[in-house]
């Protein structure tokens, strides 16, 4: 797949919109459980962006969760020895 027109990004960004909008509604933090009512969505994902952008997206969405995660519960430094 070459390069995507404007067209096509807001095809992948909007897919990708209603993927993450159904994975929330499910309460599913982690990308790589998809739940059977999520399939459907993607799938869409998958076929609407190029497969390194279905990648980025996917460890972006877990690194945006992680570091809310962080920010309201705040973390352990690790001990030293």
């Amino acid at each position: 797949m070459s390069f995507p027109d404007r067209a096509q990004r807001k095809t992948c960004w909007d897919s990708r919109d209603r993927y993450w909008e159904c994975l929330d509604s499910h309460n599913i933090r982690d990308s790589s459980r998809i739940p059977k009512e999520c399939t459907e969505y993607r799938m869409i994902f998958e076929k609407s962006c190029p497969p390194k952008w279905v990648t980025h997206f996917d460890r972006k969405r877990d690194y945006d969760l992680f570091k809310d995660k962080m920010q309201k519960e705040g973390f352990e430094p690790i001990k030293e020895s």
